[in-house]
């Protein structure tokens, strides 16, 4: 998972190339299908976990964006009006969406990431890989995420629905059924110009900062050094620091998604019109409604993501990925 030099590094790029080469053809090391499926799961279960446990946080967020007049006392007192209104059932209000969303939205996410890091050491070469690791991190977390949010969008959307609308439909298959049958099909991605433009950022920033931050961490001390709890908490501070980073990069895009799902658009209306349209009303500021409870949000899910991940990811024995740090 985090991109450092290979354990015992030789301290010269060609000689680590040639031993993870050596590694990799090891029979005891997983490939292939085996690997990959293992790194998909592992990404499944942490993003499904820890967006569900966030719900309630999430449901506060989407509500200051999209009635940032009625929920304008910051989160705590968000909280506590979303409850005196609602009552406290409403703060799991679209949870069922989000696990399965994330589920498989988790799956492609890191487990694409792993599998096009790969196929980027492939194309170019250890070496070469290593010598321009930041833009691997980059490519490969931009492709992954791109094919994650065309299985997250439609139950991003029935999410949102079932926030902004607490009256539209009782949870997910409901959501689902009657968005479809309403609106069509071509309502469920309706936002995913949006949820492009919000999560390819987001989960760029998430991988590079956090390969960035655990390389100058096992810098100081080798990862091979460490015992398993250390790398856990290692993994759990790279990772909060890379979760505030792509929080502050995604939100106006997170903004405009909430707002685009709230309701269908007008008759003839374009998705590309809508989005000027919101772009125009919220302007800069009203772009980063909602920031302090998203930094929050996304800060805790992402170090607890990474977290996660790499434990699964050592129980379940997949520990063939090629690393390329320094």
């Amino acid at each position: 998972m985090a991109a450092t030099a290979p354990p015992s590094s030789t301290g010269s790029v060609k000689l680590d190339a040639l031993k993870q080469t050596v590694q990799a053809s090891d029979p005891a090391k997983l490939s292939g299908v085996a690997l990959y499926s293992r790194f998909a799961f592992a990404g499944a279960v942490c993003c499904a976990v820890t967006h569900g446990a966030l719900t309630p946080v999430d449901v506060v967020k989407t509500r200051i964006q999209l009635d940032p007049v009625t929920y304008n006392s910051g989160m705590i007192g968000s909280f506590r009006k979303v409850i005196a209104n609602e009552g406290a059932g409403a703060l799991l209000t679209g949870i069922g969406p989000t696990f399965a969303g994330y589920f498989l939205q988790g799956a492609f996410k890191f487990g694409g990431y792993e599998f096009f890091k790969q196929q980027s050491i492939n194309l170019l070469g250890y070496e070469t890989a290593s010598n321009n690791r930041t833009a691997v991190y980059l490519a490969s977390s931009a492709c992954a995420e791109f094919f994650a949010d065309i299985a997250l969008c439609p139950l991003e959307a029935t999410r949102i629905r079932l926030v902004s609308e607490p009256t539209f439909a009782n949870g997910l298959i409901g959501g689902f059924s009657k968005i479809a049958k309403t609106e069509g099909l071509g309502a469920f991605y309706s936002g995913f110009g949006p949820i492009l433009f919000k999560q390819v950022p987001y989960t760029m920033a998430k991988f590079v900062v956090y390969e960035k931050v655990s390389e100058q961490i096992y810098r100081m001390t080798p990862k091979s050094e460490m015992s398993d709890g250390m790398v856990t908490v290692t993994n759990l501070g790279s990772g909060l620091i890379a979760g505030f980073a792509a929080a502050i990069v995604s939100q106006p895009a997170d903004t405009m998604l909430s707002k685009i799902n709230k309701t269908k658009g007008l008759p003839g209306e374009s998705t590309t019109s809508r989005l000027i349209k919101i772009a125009g009303e919220l302007g800069f500021r009203g772009s980063y409604a909602g920031i302090g409870a998203r930094l929050f949000m996304v800060g805790t899910l992402t170090a607890g993501q990474f977290a996660i991940y790499g434990d699964i990811k050592r129980v379940l024995g997949a520990t063939g990925g090629v690393e390329i740090g320094k």
